[in-house]
């Protein structure tokens, strides 16, 4: 759970809207229940989306977190 709740902290740093998919489920990315519906592993590839003024930060900044630091601590 710690790790879905590092990604929700990050995603509402953005005002833009951030949706993640993994399979056939897509969840707000600034949800933590919803996040953690996706049940997602290390390993789980995910899709994440962003739509607003700073979605090109907010999807650089969550990569990165994904990709290197939570994983990696």
């Amino acid at each position: 759970m710690r790790p879905a709740m590092h990604f929700v902290d990050v995603a509402n740093k953005f005002s833009c809207e951030i949706t993640v998919t993994h399979g056939d489920n897509s969840v707000d990315g600034k949800s933590i229940m919803q996040i953690s519906m996706l049940a997602a592993t290390q390993g789980t590839k995910l899709c994440i989306k962003a739509q607003g003024a700073d979605a090109d930060e907010a999807v650089r900044a969550l990569r990165e977190l994904i990709e290197v630091k939570l994983f990696h601590e």
